[in-house]
């Protein structure tokens, strides 16, 4: 009985009334811890952006804490036997929901992931990091926290009477309705159609789960796929882009002469194993006399590659620099010192990231005739011939014929063949290796050779199911077989040598700012790489990754990261352990990267 003599229904109702409004100002309070997820988020820049904001964030709140009074605490109202002990329960209950949701404001101000088993793992772990400290910390709140929860019933109880003559619990019901139900329908349009400022948000808030249809509205109709493929590869899969702190601050440089000329040569998918003397002789004896980094990894298993090599930064920037007219900081100060710039490519810069991101449309051009690799080497051979010794260059030559290789007989992964397949593509490496003999001899031949540094890579590997996951190409593993490319570097004075220390593609950026620019701002500030010509030993993880994932790759392990913090332990054949969990001050090392360039738009 509830107070004197009350019956089991006056009581429950009255309890009934209580919880509805001990939950209102807990949704209340919920709001106002999550204005901190907002704070830490980039502002949309649309009114429809804000609009979505608005509203995701009064109905998400409202609907969380509501739902799981409906779910915890309504139950148990018809169950437990005293007010008393029903009110201590939902205090206690209520207690852990906002200590639990502080905590994740916390991990998403510093980690910018919500609470998985990752992310609580790295924050309770024995490593005593700063991040962990305070962390820790914040636990201190608990006792403050149920204090006013109990306090917030008590109230809530001796003015139960009051409350309940106010009438706008119909309203506020209608609001949070209203929010909940509308930033919803909001949604389901912008992933139909890709909305960035709409789809940014979807990580915004903790446990969301925005509604979609786009198969629905695709099989009845109502959306193009192939268009909204094409946009998305276009516009980017972020849409509203975070402010970036890009660099971290201003570039500097000890002078501003002209140096050496640079010389870029990109084969598209050309795999580390295959510089040997029988698939590429011409590219061996060229790594034989010049610069050999024998344990390279690309920034990616797909194109993104390309913004780690001329930016030095992982692959889950690119959305945000593709509309920023951020320059690579490499080609900006070729640019400010008048370098003549020379890009051909063979398959005419089809990768979007081209002429979007690392160069301009007018510096490419429009294609005149169809290209390929024998084309595009001839254009360059015919530029080449017409550079002077009084101007330095920029060339950039990209061959894409090995990429392009199974062209006319597509992957069956039912009857496969895997070796006819290898055969395939190594004929294709052994063309191009021939094809670029010619650039490599006119090179060399040239007055210019001893002041023109020449880099020869590629943008990622090619696998055909070493890993048995049924992964042929690239873009569907962090394998070395998608990661691991060739890495040739001739550099005027500097002595042949084979380095066997693992580097990557973030490497290329300071070592070309620092080592041929002459920079004096350190590379934290514009890139996630170190010189190649400086590291002293190997480091203990190098970062590669994509829009989506990043992959953390040791000495013995590649750990594969999803954007809502959950990860997966592959060993050095790329064979999942289940059972292994990775050394979390590395994970956090790794994570914290991905966040280093951003800061919240005021």
């Amino acid at each position: 009985m509830v107070d004197s003599g009350n019956t089991y229904g006056d009581k429950v109702s009255k309890l009934i009334t209580w919880g509805h409004w001990f939950s209102f100002f807990n949704i209340i309070a919920a709001m106002l811890i999550g204005t901190r997820y907002i704070s830490q988020s980039p502002w949309p820049e649309t009114l429809l952006g804000q609009t979505y904001l608005v509203l995701n964030w009064i109905g998400h709140f409202g609907f969380l804490v509501f739902g799981f009074y409906i779910l915890v605490l309504f139950p148990l109202t018809f169950v437990t036997p005293s007010q008393r002990l029903m009110r201590v329960l939902s205090v206690t209950i209520a207690t852990a929901g906002m200590t639990l949701l502080l905590l994740d404001t916390y991990a998403y101000q510093n980690l910018h992931l919500h609470i998985t088993p990752l992310v609580w793992d790295m924050l309770l772990n024995n490593d005593k990091s700063n991040l962990n400290t305070q962390w820790q910390y914040l636990f201190i709140l608990v006792p403050v926290i149920f204090l006013l929860q109990l306090s917030l019933s008590e109230w809530v109880w001796n003015k139960l009477r009051k409350l309940a003559h106010k009438h706008v619990g119909r309203p506020f019901a209608i609001l949070f309705s209203v929010a909940f139900i509308g930033s919803h329908l909001i949604h389901t349009w912008a992933d139909a159609s890709a909305y960035g400022p709409v789809t940014a948000q979807r990580a915004t808030f903790p446990l969301s789960y925005p509604m979609t249809a786009r198969s629905f509205l695709e099989k009845h109709g109502f959306i193009d796929r192939e268009a909204l493929t094409k946009q998305i590869q276009e516009e980017g899969a972020g849409g509203a882009q975070e402010a970036m702190r890009y660099p971290l601050e201003p570039i500097k440089f000890k002078s501003k002469q002209t140096g050496y000329n640079l010389q870029i040569i990109m084969i598209d998918s050309l795999r580390a194993d295959t510089l040997n003397h029988t698939d590429t002789p011409n590219l061996t004896r060229f790594a034989q006399n010049n610069v050999n980094y024998n344990n390279h990894y690309s920034a990616s298993n797909n194109p993104t590659s390309l913004f780690g090599l001329f930016y030095g930064l992982p692959g889950n920037y690119v959305d945000n620099f593709r509309n920023s007219n951020i320059e690579s900081p490499i080609l900006a100060e070729l640019h400010n010192r008048n370098y003549t710039f020379g890009l051909f490519s063979g398959d005419d810069f089809n990768s979007s990231l081209y002429k979007q991101i690392i160069f301009t449309k007018d510096e490419i051009g429009e294609p005149k005739e169809k290209m390929s690799d024998s084309k595009a080497i001839s254009q360059w051979n015919d530029w080449f011939k017409a550079q002077t010794p009084d101007k330095p260059w920029f060339s950039y030559l990209e061959l894409t014929s090995v990429s392009e290789y199974d062209a006319t007989s597509p992957i069956s992964t039912e009857n496969s063949d895997q070796s006819a397949f290898e055969v395939n593509y190594r004929k294709a490496v052994k063309k191009t290796d021939q094809q670029l003999k010619a650039v490599l001899n006119a090179l060399k031949q040239s007055p210019d050779w001893e002041k023109t540094i020449v880099v020869i890579t590629s943008n990622h590997g090619m696998e055909f199911d070493e890993t048995n996951t049924n992964s042929w190409g690239s873009s569907t593993n962090f394998s070395q077989y998608q990661l691991r490319v060739p890495m040739l570097i001739h550099w005027p004075e500097v002595e042949p040598e084979l380095i066997m220390t693992r580097s990557s593609h973030l490497d290329l950026t300071p070592t070309l700012m620092e080592s041929f620019l002459k920079t004096t701002t350190p590379s934290e500030s514009y890139s996630s790489g170190l010189n190649l010509f400086t590291q002293d030993n190997d480091r203990n993880w190098l970062l590669a990754g994509d829009r989506k994932n990043i992959a953390l790759i040791t000495n013995t392990n590649t750990v594969v990261i999803d954007t809502f913090g959950n990860y997966k332990v592959y060993d050095e054949n790329y064979n999942r352990l289940t059972d292994e969990k990775p050394k979390l001050s590395l994970l956090m090392q790794g994570i914290s990267e991905l966040k280093r360039f951003y800061h919240p738009k005021k």
